[in-house]
């Protein structure tokens, strides 16, 4: 890449500074949860998550009772979130692997925990660094877009982005490094219209695919 990427040790510091204590967004209690209520949060916001995890693990409290559950009843309490019946699909089928290989405990390897089914390189991730200490790389759509405008890579493919990630940024921080980026791409670092005056990174981030708007001369240059 020509432009010169942001240091890493700087983004670490700074997001340090800034989210001491960068934590997944999705309320849960145990590694069950927090696999479930991920799952759940693909293209949908972790807010409508949170409102309907409350009533749905009072429910289904462990893997079993997911496992055994009505697939109508359960679509029904997920019925707010998008692509709820898939959803439902994907957590009963991986809470019944889950009690048919695991004796009902969530596995805390990244190798087991993607032959869940609905469980893919990122859910596995966050759960692992979230409930069982070893850290990972999640790569959701603001960790990616991020470290592409950073400069640290130059893959769109989430598996190749977290692999450029995993060279350069300490391995003991890489769940931190990763809900760090997700805050600071959801608070300032937007998709459409990154405030980038705002950025603690603005005089040294290459800014690698942003659109400058155009100035205020130009429109009154086109208007007349």
């Amino acid at each position: 890449m020509s432009a010169t990427p942001l240091p890493v040790r700087r983004i670490l510091r700074v997001l340090g500074e800034k989210f001491p204590d960068a934590v997944t967004a999705l309320n849960h209690e145990n590694p069950l949860q927090l696999l479930i209520a991920t799952i759940l949060s693909a293209q949908c916001t972790d807010v409508r998550i949170n409102i309907i995890t409350p009533a749905l693990f009072a429910k289904y409290p462990d893997a079993a009772s997911f496992a055994t559950a009505d697939r109508k009843e359960l679509e029904a309490a997920l019925a707010s979130v998008n692509f709820f019946r898939n959803k439902a699909k994907n957590v009963q089928l991986a809470c019944r692997a889950i009690v048919e290989r695991y004796n009902g405990q969530v596995p805390d390897t990244l190798d087991e925990l993607v032959t869940l089914p609905g469980v893919g390189r990122k859910t596995a991730n966050v759960v692992l660094g979230d409930s069982f200490a070893p850290p990972g790389v999640t790569v959701d759509t603001h960790v990616g877009r991020l470290s592409r405008r950073m400069g640290l890579t130059g893959e769109t493919n989430p598996v190749k982005v977290e692999r450029d990630l995993m060279k350069i940024v300490p391995r003991k921080q890489w769940t931190q490094f990763s809900h760090g980026l997700i805050l600071h791409g959801r608070s300032i670092c937007k998709a459409r219209k990154p405030l980038c005056e705002e950025c603690p990174f603005l005089a040294a981030c290459p800014r690698i695919g942003v659109v400058e708007p155009p100035s205020p001369s130009s429109q009154l240059e086109k208007k007349s």
